[in-house]
């Protein structure tokens, strides 16, 4: 079988189709995957060895009308661009991750007869995932909410699937590459790829407390622009540098988020996907801008199935957060509960059952 995966945009539609592409050549199939050419998906996916065919893809500005005109040709011309891809390398099965790129490549499918199985990330669906899920074969969800008020069809919660990288990382590998003890709690606060300024605010506040708790280690990453201001504000001696780590990024996730015993963290897809497959008790702090707040509708769910609590962005400076934070760390009973309910979530499993409803759509064309 030949599979297409398309998505762009972000990050968060990349990750899980690469997930699934793990999945799908480890059981032998072929994978291709379509993007635009200046996305992140031109950087990511060959750097993850799976073969790239780039498309054009606009979408409309609401404050420059003008754009709609122009985007429509420009999804009309990569229709027919994809069209003839499709035929040429002989796809069986398109599965759209959102993003505008996932349009043309979608309804390129559907007018030569092949499949389409759309994948939902977040609790809100996206605008090019809500026009293709009317159509498609099915309509893979990560939240079940996510479905309604939408006219897609077949709706499935497969959950949202995780690369193998943050999958088998091993406790042991993380504390190791942080020089961490086994013993000890650890904390990571994250605040996505660009950091969160009131989260990292609220923990510098919070140094003093957390500090006070033995054989604590905390992992604060800042965010590349955040990091100087953090390290100026904790002020923090050779001493404590050695409980407190800070960085502005880490590129080794994976090992990062095997080590850690408790998290604070935002609630995108991706995150909350990482987070509930690794089973990590959980304070989550939405990013309020989101489209759509999705990212609180993502964390509402995942809070009223037991696996974490939620806070505002606009309450983290305040005592609540400070008392979430101390409670998570000191109640060992809560984390366990916590663990044991993101384990029910099986997000694991997550790239396996999407990989079967793909192989399903493959197969109804037969």
């Amino acid at each position: 079988m030949l599979a297409v995966l398309s998505g762009g945009g972000t990050a968060g539609h990349i990750n899980p189709a690469l997930a699934l592409a793990e999945v799908l050549q480890e059981q032998g199939h072929e994978v291709r995957f379509a993007g635009t050419p200046n996305g992140v998906e031109a950087r990511l996916v060959p750097a993850a060895g799976v073969p790239f065919k780039a498309f054009e893809a606009s979408g409309f500005d609401r404050s420059r009308p003008w754009t709609l005109v122009t985007g429509v040709l420009t999804i009309q011309k990569s229709t027919k661009l994809a069209k003839k891809w499709l035929k040429e390398i002989g796809a069986d099965v398109v599965v759209g991750f959102g993003g505008y790129v996932s349009i043309p490549v979608a309804r390129a499918a559907e007018q030569l007869g092949i499949p389409v199985v759309v994948h939902e990330q977040n609790s809100v669906m996206g605008m090019a995932n809500k026009q293709l899920s009317k159509k498609a074969f099915a309509t893979c969800l990560t939240y079940e909410v996510a479905s309604q008020g939408t006219s897609c069809n077949n709706p499935v919660v497969t959950g949202n699937p995780v690369r193998s990288s943050v999958l088998s990382s091993t406790r042991e590998e993380g504390r190791a590459m942080l020089g961490f003890p086994e013993d000890d709690l650890m904390l990571l606060v994250f605040g996505g790829s660009l950091g969160a300024r009131h989260i990292n605010q609220a923990l510098c506040s919070m140094k003093e407390r957390l500090l006070a708790v033995p054989n604590l280690r905390v992992v604060h990453i800042t965010g590349p622009k955040e990091l100087e201001r953090v390290e100026q504000e904790l002020a923090l001696t050779d001493q404590e540098r050695e409980r407190w780590m800070v960085m502005g990024y880490q590129d080794r996730m994976g090992e990062t988020m095997a080590a850690a015993d408790c998290i604070v963290s935002r609630a995108g897809a991706t995150s909350l996907a990482e987070i509930s497959a690794r089973a990590i008790p959980a304070v989550l702090v939405p990013f309020p801008f989101a489209t759509a707040d999705h990212q609180t509708t993502n964390a509402q769910a995942y809070v009223a199935a037991g696996c974490a609590s939620m806070i505002a962005d606009d309450q983290v400076e305040s005592a609540e957060f400070a008392e979430l934070v101390m409670r998570l760390i000191q109640d060992a009973d809560l984390r366990e509960s916590m663990r044991q309910a993101a384990r029910a979530q099986k997000t694991a499993d997550a790239g396996r059952r999407l990989a079967d409803v793909v192989l399903q759509a493959a197969a109804s064309r037969n």
